[in-house]
């Protein structure tokens, strides 16, 4: 429950929650469609820096979860990126290993480059990524959802899937916290019989948590639409031509550095 607890309040209570949903999606949007199309590692670098000082400094999120909160992603990508550099292969050839006589392996210039690419990508994106999680609270998204005519029942399934993620998440926290008081982790045996047990007490739940939420919406005379008031401030053109600015110079920048090799 710790992400989506702190990701929730640090959403809630941020210091740019009344800026408008729209310049922030703008901003962190069009900072990961930079990032994807940068011919190096230089923007993507820039980006991540940008939007980790507008979090931390701006949107005042507490500098030791913001940087807890990437540790995830960055192992992620550092798995991805090494086996990016093993096995890409290239004409220039830095180090070279075969791997029980069947797997070749070898890191050359072009894979090094290639997965440096890759990770600052990455990284870049998370950034943004984190920027519009933790600035921007669900409920504003789905009413910026509902405002641009995406369909009812996608943002209707998204809001009831986004519930149930977490609620099944405290609840396999629950069990499995009691089963290592209990040590049913203990050996190996009893380690596979204890997650039997945890992912069918999941099942179970999840059947009867869908089933109480459907009573109580037929309940409250559900007719296939969530009725949601969306307010938030209107769009600040002084913030919102900043951040078109911003996202114009990182355009430029990218069409100078086109041909600088990553």
């Amino acid at each position: 429950m710790f992400v989506h607890d702190f990701l929730e309040e640090a959403a809630q209570k941020n210091a740019l929650l009344m800026i408008s949903p729209y310049t922030k999606l703008v901003l962190g949007l069009g900072s990961i469609i930079l990032v994807l199309f940068s011919p190096n590692f230089i923007v993507p670098l820039i980006l991540a820096g940008t939007m980790s000082f507008i979090t931390i400094f701006y949107a005042k999120i507490n500098p030791f979860f913001y940087l807890r909160l990437l540790s995830i992603p960055f192992g992620f990508a550092l798995l991805s990126v090494l086996v990016i550099i093993l096995l890409s292969g290239g004409n220039e050839v830095l180090w070279s290993y075969t791997l029980f006589s069947l797997l070749p392996l070898s890191v050359t210039m072009e894979s090094l480059e290639k997965g440096m690419l890759v990770f600052f990508r990455v990284f870049g994106g998370m950034c943004a990524l984190y920027f519009i999680s933790l600035t921007t609270p669900m409920t504003d998204l789905f009413g910026v959802m509902r405002r641009v005519k995406i369909p009812d029942l996608f943002i209707d399934l998204s809001m009831i899937i986004y519930r149930f993620i977490f609620i099944f998440m405290g609840k396999a926290h629950q069990v499995h916290h009691a089963q290592q008081m209990r040590l049913g982790y203990s050996k190996p045996a009893e380690a596979i019989r204890s997650y039997s047990m945890l992912f069918g007490s999941i099942f179970i739940t999840s059947w009867d948590a869908g089933e109480h939420y459907i009573r109580a919406m037929d309940c409250r005379c559900y007719n296939g639409r969530f009725a949601k008031l969306t307010t938030y401030n209107p769009v600040e053109w002084r913030t919102m031509t900043g951040v078109i600015v911003y996202l114009t110079g990182i355009l430029i920048l990218i069409l100078i550095t086109a041909d600088i090799h990553p």
